[in-house]
């Protein structure tokens, strides 16, 4: 990129990308730097395709062999790859008691969030007698891809698993690697006080192609959430159509907004706090104080080498990371609409004040002391969030994700006869004359 890097004089810890809203070239080089291309490259398509066909056709021997391959393990049938539930139960009562404590307080707050999205059927009858209204029903079963091994998330189990419990879904079937026979005993802990149904050691785009078709062992199910790499993400992208997908999810994103009154530090470690999921996540901070931002890129540096993932987020950092000097709140509303970010903190005095210009933006986490890492984990709202500017058209995941809705149409007999009359003139006119016969059978007049 050929925008300026901040460097502070003393030894340069922290480098990352300097942008000036009032810049001839900003447009251009906002746009450089957010831009994401999510799509496999062919050799991973090529890879996938063939796992998925190879699942399809044979089943669990292709998610035992599969397993063996790339999770480097050495079982002999997929009932070794199989956690029950008295295997979950045991996982939860041996993790330590502050850990249980603080996953179940999460469990808690999660669920009494949700529970204020859930949608109910509605009916109503017009001016001739005919009933209209929608059915709300939850899905029968749910597919959860959960990353393990080393990577391993409970807290993604929490906000995929609660919302579809308390949506009223049947079955939930969670899918998780378990690389060189490692399993976390916290994701196991995790699926136990959320209501998992059933657990399967299998990862990567096996897992998908074994709840997208169905095996021997593996039901097939409606729908599919959860995150995952490159190879999980593409095999959703192939099955979607057979299965309902959530989303495909790029890398993480924050966008923070400050007025220059919070503590430098505390901004600086939110920036850390996305930028150290991977060497693709992005971490923005917007201010109209040129003296804060050096501020902040001062605490960066110093706090940097403190970090236990530090080469990660140096690496995010310098490449996707950015410290935007804008010339007003108004300029810094119009960039936050036009990046549309996963997570937003507007780290301002008066944050109600700027929600109603605010158009796209997956969370918005409001004030100084509401830091994105309470939503990652235990503030109650969900963290799987639309990411890559797709804010714009779409919303974090939730209770509605899976519900889904019937039309109910009742028709008394006089609303059939004047429906009729409007439908015969319609049918007639798209020359699709069984439609109108139909609806002319019921005129009454």
């Amino acid at each position: 990129m050929s925008d300026s890097s901040l460097s502070p004089d003393n030894n340069v810890r922290c480098t990352i990308n300097a942008l000036n809203s009032g810049d001839n070239n900003f447009a251009a080089s906002l746009d450089r730097l957010i831009a994401w291309e999510g799509v496999s490259d062919s050799d991973v398509e090529a890879t996938v395709v063939a796992i998925l066909g190879q699942v399809k056709r044979d089943g669990d021997r292709a998610l035992v062999a599969l397993t063996n391959r790339f999770d480097r393990r050495q079982v002999e049938g997929i009932g070794q790859l199989m956690v029950d539930r008295g295997q979950l139960q045991h996982a939860l009562e041996s993790i330590d008691a502050e850990t249980r404590w603080a996953l179940e307080a999460a469990a808690e707050r999660i669920r009494d969030y949700h529970s204020h999205q859930l949608q109910s059927s509605w009916q109503y009858q017009d001016a001739d007698g005919t009933t209209l209204g929608q059915q709300i029903t939850p899905l029968d079963r749910v597919g959860i891809y959960v990353p393990g091994g080393k990577a391993s998330y409970p807290s993604s189990v929490l906000m995929n698993a609660i919302p579809a419990r308390v949506a009223g879904v049947s079955e939930l079937i969670m899918m998780v690697p378990a690389p060189d026979g490692e399993l976390s005993p916290m994701v196991l802990a995790a699926a136990a006080i959320a209501g998992v149904d059933r657990v399967f050691c299998i990862g990567g785009a096996q897992a998908i192609a074994a709840l997208a078709y169905g095996t021997e062992s593996v039901p097939k199910v409606d729908k599919i959430v959860g995150p995952g790499n490159i190879y999980v993400a593409t095999a959703k992208r192939m099955v979607f159509g057979l299965v309902g997908l959530d989303m495909v999810a790029g890398p993480s994103e924050i966008l923070v907004v400050c007025d220059g009154k919070t503590d430098p530090d505390w901004i600086a470690m939110d920036l850390f706090s996305q930028a150290e999921h991977d060497e693709d996540a992005q971490a923005i901070l917007i201010a109209w104080d040129a003296n804060y931002i050096d501020a902040v890129h001062q605490s960066m540096s110093r706090l940097l080498p403190e970090m236990e993932r530090r080469e990660i987020i140096r690496q995010s950092l310098e490449r996707r990371g950015a410290l935007i000097k804008v010339r007003d709140e108004n300029d810094a509303l119009d960039i936050i609409n036009r990046i549309a970010p996963e997570h937003l903190e507007l780290s301002v005095a008066d944050p109600e004040a700027w929600l109603p210009k605010i158009r796209h933006a997956g969370a918005i986490f409001m004030g100084r002391h509401t830091a994105e890492a309470l939503g990652d984990y235990c503030a109650g709202p969900n963290h799987v969030l639309p990411t890559s500017a797709t804010a714009r058209f779409s919303s974090p995941l939730g209770v509605y994700d899976f519900q889904k809705r019937s039309s109910l149409i009742f028709c008394s007999e006089r609303g059939a006869s004047e429906l009729g009359k409007v439908a015969s003139v319609l049918g007639r006119g798209e020359s699709l004359t069984a439609h109108a016969r139909s609806a002319e059978y019921r005129i009454r007049d």
